[in-house]
């Protein structure tokens, strides 16, 4: 696979690309950038590990230097063949982001360097910028399973496992496998644990957010101590599995406020919903094998005003959509048991 040539008129985007000096960054403590935006690579079952490298290719080409990856999407090894072509087209290493992420069945101390030297191999990297933990729960199940299905051997969140795993993550950062390490999924009574605990705090935390689903005690709390929110189903997961589908969930592109900010600037609805996203202080990290260049436009063009950011605000739903009920310990649970909604983690 090669790359086109991306045309560019100074700083300014053309119908090719955007320059990617003209995407806002993120800073962290140790004084990284992160892109304010990044690409997915979660096809969910709808979308090929080849089409996806190819979208991760697409968009290197277009401006992108910030691909969020996890070795359970199954596709790490084809996206290493396209962060090699990237390379090889004169893109340096230090000019990308490449986050992967921990699966729930490699939380034993003795798996956790084990997976990453995997993803690395897989993605063709000598090191990774950062690693996440990807669920705060151990729990495995197979992949294709629907809602209904729970695994025997599921366990709730023990701090005290989860700080043993989060041990290798530091080692990981000790060994120079890793730049920065975070969480992913969690919760505010989980994250002040971690907080508490840890010798590498975590440098961002992975959540569903989006204008239907704000997170806004989260937000606070993350931002407040220091941590980057990255926003994952930025646009509502038009594409997520048919088990975290219910007939209660709304559909953020449809809503009558995104749908008039659309109008006004003359883009597609997701557009303003990463739009929004990055002006609140989020990273969003929408996947797209088609639209991936508007998205981008999206963040270096005409921003949303003040007016439309306080009507975005309004239309918060509180609606998840990725319930996670997959990872339940117990018979007759319910999803939110998950997410410590009383503020207390829920006991086994």
């Amino acid at each position: 696979m090669g790359l086109l040539p991306v045309a560019w008129q100074g700083a300014a985007m053309t119908s090719i690309g955007i320059d990617p000096a003209l995407v806002p960054c993120r800073v962290l403590p140790s004084g990284a950038k992160i892109p304010a935006i990044g690409l997915g690579t979660f096809g969910s079952d709808q979308v090929s590990g080849e089409d996806i490298a190819r979208a991760v290719l697409g968009a290197a080409e277009v401006g992108y230097r910030h691909f969020d990856c996890a070795s359970v999407y199954g596709n790490e090894a084809l996206i290493g063949e396209s962060l090699q072509a990237i390379q090889r087209s004169g893109i340096r290493r230090e000019e990308l982001w490449v986050t992967s992420k921990l699966w729930n069945d490699k939380h034993a101390e003795e798996d956790v360097i084990p997976s990453c030297r995997q993803s690395l191999r897989d993605l063709q990297l000598d090191y990774l910028d950062l690693y996440l933990v990807h669920w705060p729960f151990p729990n495995f199940h197979p992949p294709g399973c629907d809602g209904d299905y729970h695994s025997p051997d599921a366990k709730p969140y023990i701090h005290e496992d989860f700080m043993r795993t989060w041990r290798q993550m530091e080692k990981l950062v000790d060994l120079g496998l890793v730049r920065h390490i975070g969480t992913s999924n969690m919760t505010i009574p989980k994250l002040r644990l971690v907080l508490r605990d840890a010798r590498i705090k975590p440098v961002c935390n992975e959540m569903e957010m989006h204008p239907h689903f704000q997170q806004p005690g989260l937000f606070d709390f993350v931002v407040r101590s220091g941590i980057i929110p990255i926003g994952y189903s930025p646009i509502g997961s038009p594409a997520r599995p048919e088990r975290d589908r219910t007939q209660q969930d709304t559909v953020d592109v449809e809503d009558p406020v995104i749908v008039r900010i659309a109008r006004r600037l003359g883009v597609h609805p997701a557009v303003v919903c990463v739009k929004w996203a990055v002006q609140r202080g989020q990273i969003p990290i929408p996947f797209s094998t088609r639209n991936y260049l508007a998205n981008l436009q999206g963040v270096v063009g005409e921003p949303l005003t003040e007016e439309e950011m306080r009507d975005i605000a309004a239309i918060d739903k509180n609606c998840r959509l990725i319930k996670g009920q997959v990872f339940l310990w117990k018979e007759n649970q319910s999803w939110e048991d998950l997410w410590d909604l009383d503020g207390e983690i829920t006991p086994a």
